[in-house]
């Protein structure tokens, strides 16, 4: 439930301060990796459209060239591979395991020494070379995939802005 809470403050505090300054690409990134761990606890519909939404605001973090390339190119990777987790037709869903390796694969670029980045990427290939998905089969990657993002989230919690004073009274 603090995870959730946290998250949610951060989503607040990101899309609070977008209008003051919407070409700050570490606060659209920030949005959209907290949309994106957000989406974990939702279901169907909700979460595909948050998952959606979080691709859409690191996407255009990127255009703004964040300090942290490296950790919104693997995000969006995570992103990509949620959702195509998500869809039921194969075709498309192979198609985002297909984004998701590209995204793995330049964050991976980015920071060769990340073991994080390399695991996710050699996941994501794993997946998108083959012609039917078998979760059975795959499921040691998205374990590591899984504690790659419980890592994850927790340096994000640690690279969070406080939140905001309580109002006056």
């Amino acid at each position: 439930m603090e995870m959730l809470l946290s998250l949610e403050r951060a989503r607040k505090s990101a899309e609070t301060s977008y209008p003051q300054n919407p070409r700050d690409g570490d606060n659209l990134a920030r949005w959209g990796r907290a949309l994106l761990n957000l989406a974990r606890f939702e279901h169907g519909v909700e979460s595909k459209q948050m998952i959606s939404d979080a691709i859409s605001r690191l996407e255009k973090a990127l255009t703004l060239k964040p300090k942290k390339k490296h950790d919104v190119l693997w995000c969006l990777g995570n992103a990509y591979t949620s959702y195509g987790l998500l869809t039921t037709d194969m075709d498309a869903a192979a198609l985002y395991f297909e984004k998701a390796t590209m995204f793995f694969k330049q964050a991976s670029d980015a920071d060769p020494s990340n073991d994080l980045y390399r695991k996710s990427l050699d996941a994501a290939a794993k997946i998108s070379k083959k012609e039917s998905i078998n979760i059975n089969y795959d499921i040691f990657y998205w374990v590591i995939l899984a504690a790659g993002i419980v890592a994850w989230v927790g340096f994000a919690k640690s690279d969070m802005s406080p939140p905001p004073p309580p109002p006056p009274q």
